[in-house]
């Protein structure tokens, strides 16, 4: 029962639809009496002989209100109940899905895709079942129990009904060891189910890949072992939930058993009345459901005890990024100014920046090259305050990154990343993603300036196409031009392009970066590249080594320095040579 007090903060928020739907149930209760008691009285004037017609019509009358009134109140507790519990599902449904939207890098790390899939499916709908079906058993089963019991001691006779009863500590006794059993198998069946909801979604998102290194044999074995996994949790959930029935089904049997010996030889003694004793036996039916029903919620109610405690733990998570709700409220913008002395992931010892410094004036352009592993992204995600765990100080227009208001700092920054995600929708919708009531015109303007206007217009619907799930319709590099484009209707005070053009040719390259040079010469902007052709225009570049910058200056002064810069150009510009002889 503890489930309950877990959610008593909902309860106590419903508590009058609760009260209405309990009432309306109670009464339900007390109406479903009356048949019984009916058929008895009956059977006792046909076996006297008195009964008349008029009779039966009273009696038929009576029967026929209480069939009204018992679908009137049935209908009242199905709305409350069920309209109560509908409105947890939706109120966690929210939580945790806001719960998403504010949680940092770390947590995505921690947790798989398919794992909170499940807490949002799955571990939710068990949850509702407490406060919709739980509540409904446990009500109906402890005032129909009672209720039933109250009558059989009252309208027929109290020691039949003592005898009767002999057999029900057995249900407390089996329900409590079946209980805690339950609840342990159930968590372990949710567990395999969100492994195995990971791997579903994993394998999708990854079908290309599966395919091109022929693993689907063993993609498919991979996923039969947790298929068989999860199999065999759910038998034994089952198995224990399957052994309520055959209990509860053994003691009302032995209760039947008694109600005839003792009821029969108290009928003999006429002691009781062949009436009473066919109603006493019509309200020992009625204790099945009753008994059914606790079954029923000790499973129910394991359930969502075991997923109420996934999701708690999940919303438990606290991020590691804190927003600063009364810092600078006002949109971030001039110089910035990078001085970290060192960085760590969270949970690793290793040592990502060291001794990092750099400053950019507003309307300048950053370019952060190096090998790969070599810190570019790490700067990149403090700049964005995906971690704020480090040592030293990042200011943008002479504040502290960290002192500014979360909605006041990211909207500043245009971001361009290295995995470049579309949502499944239109290109149009996608570019405009972030300004959904942008123009047709403003729309075109950043798809010229990202240079994918020509592409768009060559697709059979244009701006109306639909780009797929993660923009799987669309060329890596078409997926690059339209990421920049998106980046660029926000009109940001900082660009960071995080090796955004990689997938894209040296003359489109060329291309973009010159109609970004043209918009944006008021604006700051950081390019990070493998490729130094797309840098060597930038104010000042930086290399990166092992978290350390090793060399820094324009690209003319790198390049006459002879060090790693020099030597990578001259490398690529052979490259490109090559390539070009190989094209003719």
């Amino acid at each position: 029962m503890s489930i309950y007090k877990k959610l008593s903060w909902f309860f106590k928020q419903e508590k009058k639809h609760y009260i209405l739907g309990v009432g309306a149930l109670f009464i339900v209760a007390l109406i479903h009496l009356v048949p019984p008691k009916i058929i008895g009285m009956v059977i006792d004037e046909i076996d006297r002989k008195t009964i008349t017609s008029r009779d039966i019509v009273n009696y038929l009358l009576i029967l026929a209100t209480v069939a009204v009134g018992e679908y009137i109140f049935r209908y009242i507790w199905r709305i409350n109940i069920w309209g109560a519990a509908a409105k947890l599902e939706q109120n966690l449904r929210q939580q945790l899905f806001h719960h998403f939207i504010k949680m940092d890098n770390t947590f995505y790390q921690e947790h798989r895709t398919g794992d909170l899939m499940a807490h949002a499916t799955n571990d939710l709908q068990a949850i509702q079942n407490v406060a919709g079906q739980g509540i409904l058993t446990m009500a109906d089963s402890i005032m129909t129990g009672s209720a039933t019991i109250i009558a059989m001691i009252l309208f027929i006779d109290w020691r039949l009904t003592l005898i009767a009863l002999i057999p029900m500590p057995l249900l407390a006794v089996t329900s409590r060891v079946l209980g805690n059993k339950i609840h342990k198998a159930f968590k372990e069946s949710q567990e395999a189910f969100s492994d195995l909801n990971d791997k579903t979604q994993e394998s999708i998102t990854g079908m290309k890949a599966i395919k091109t290194f022929g693993q689907e044999k063993e993609d498919i074995e991979d996923y039969r072992l947790k298929l068989e996994n999860i199999n065999e949790k759910n038998k034994r959930t089952n198995l224990l939930d399957s052994l309520f029935d055959p209990f509860i089904t053994l003691i009302i049997g032995l209760s039947y058993v008694l109600t005839i010996i003792v009821g029969g030889k108290l009928v003999m003694n006429q002691s009781l009345s062949i009436g009473q004793l066919v109603s006493f036996v019509s309200y020992i039916g009625m204790l099945v459901w009753p008994m059914f029903a606790i079954g029923m919620l000790f499973n129910t109610l394991e359930r969502g005890n075991a997923s109420y405690d996934r999701v708690d733990e999940l919303l438990s998570k606290k991020s590691h990024i804190v927003d600063n709700i009364s810092g600078i409220a006002t949109l971030a913008n001039g110089d910035i100014e990078f001085h970290v002395d060192e960085f760590k992931y969270p949970s690793d010892e290793q040592v990502y920046l060291s001794e990092v410094n750099f400053t950019i004036k507003e309307g300048n352009t950053l370019g952060i090259v190096g090998k790969t592993g070599s810190g570019k992204t790490s700067i990149i995600k403090l700049l964005m305050r995906e971690y704020d765990s480090y040592e030293g100080e990042i200011s943008f227009g002479g504040e502290d990154v960290r002192d500014y208001r979360l909605d006041s700092l990211l909207p500043s920054i245009g971001y361009v990343p290295q995995d470049h995600f579309l949502f499944s929708m239109t290109v149009r919708d996608n570019i405009r993603f972030a300004r959904p009531k942008a123009t047709e015109e403003e729309v075109a303007q950043a798809s010229k300036l990202a240079n994918i206007d020509k592409d768009i217009t060559q697709f059979p619907e244009g701006y109306e196409t639909m780009v797929g799930e993660r923009g799987v319709s669309l060329s890596g590099g078409q997926k690059q031009r339209i990421s920049i484009a998106r980046a660029l209707m926000v009109n940001a005070e900082l660009l960071i392009l995080d090796d955004a053009l990689s997938a894209v040719d040296a003359k489109t390259e060329e291309t973009i970066l010159e109609n970004l040079k043209a918009v944006r010469n008021d604006k700051t902007t950081i390019i990070t590249a493998h490729r130094l052709s797309s840098v060597m225009h930038a104010d000042e570049i930086i290399v990166m080594d092992s978290g350390k910058v090793s060399e820094r200056g324009t690209h003319e002064d790198l390049v006459a320095s002879g060090g790693w810069y020099a030597r990578m150009w001259e490398r690529q510009q052979l490259e490109e040579k090559l390539e070009k002889g190989s094209e003719r």
